[in-house]
């Protein structure tokens, strides 16, 4: 089983690179682009015996507890067998 986890700064949180990008996307040329928000992607590998539950459990404690800054990011996650 694979989780696809997607951190994301919180919409009240500042985003400066995303702004950078944007500015760039916009003297490129990319003028129907209205906003960017920068990210990461974490890619786990689940082992195989794990239940759906269990992995939805695994997948959102490790989000919180690893690989998130609660205090300026959030998350969300998708499984895929």
């Amino acid at each position: 089983m694979k989780a696809h986890v997607y951190v994301t700064l919180k919409a009240s949180v500042l985003d400066p690179q995303g702004q950078t990008i944007h500015n760039a996307l916009r003297k490129l040329g990319f003028n129907d682009v209205d906003a960017v928000r920068q990210g990461k992607y974490f890619a786990l590998s689940l082992a195989d015996s794990l239940s759906a539950e269990a992995a939805r459990a695994a997948v959102e404690r490790i989000a919180r507890e690893v690989l998130t800054n609660p205090v300026i990011e959030e998350f969300s996650y998708k499984l895929e067998e």
